[in-house]
């Protein structure tokens, strides 16, 4: 996982698996107090193979947190089977999703 910070916008570069044995390392990157003064955070899906529960749960309390700290949380190349998941429990509405990061960044 990488964090680049770009015009105030923290994108962070998820790989592989997001589930409950590999998420730690999203909710660190993802973590308020980490982020300092950046509460505008794309999640750069681009390269990630599997997300069960437990990410949705990590992405929909960091969305929850970021917004109260008037920020925003976007996802951007989100893999079609990954997408589908997310528009089946919804998580689409509530988070925008883009399908490219410069795409995510412009918005």
């Amino acid at each position: 996982m990488a964090s680049t910070a770009t015009d105030g916008i923290t994108v962070v570069t998820v790989t592989g698996e997001i589930d409950h044995t590999t998420a730690a390392p999203l909710i660190h990157a993802l973590d308020l107090g980490d982020l300092g003064d950046r509460h505008r955070v794309v999640v750069d899906m681009r390269h990630v193979t599997f997300m069960d529960s437990s990410g949705i749960n990590v992405l929909l309390v960091a969305h929850r947190q970021l917004t109260q700290a008037d920020g925003w949380l976007r996802l951007a190349g989100v893999p079609n089977f990954v997408l589908r998941t997310l528009q089946i429990v919804g998580i689409d509405a509530v988070i925008p999703c883009y399908t490219g990061l410069h795409e995510d960044l412009e918005a």
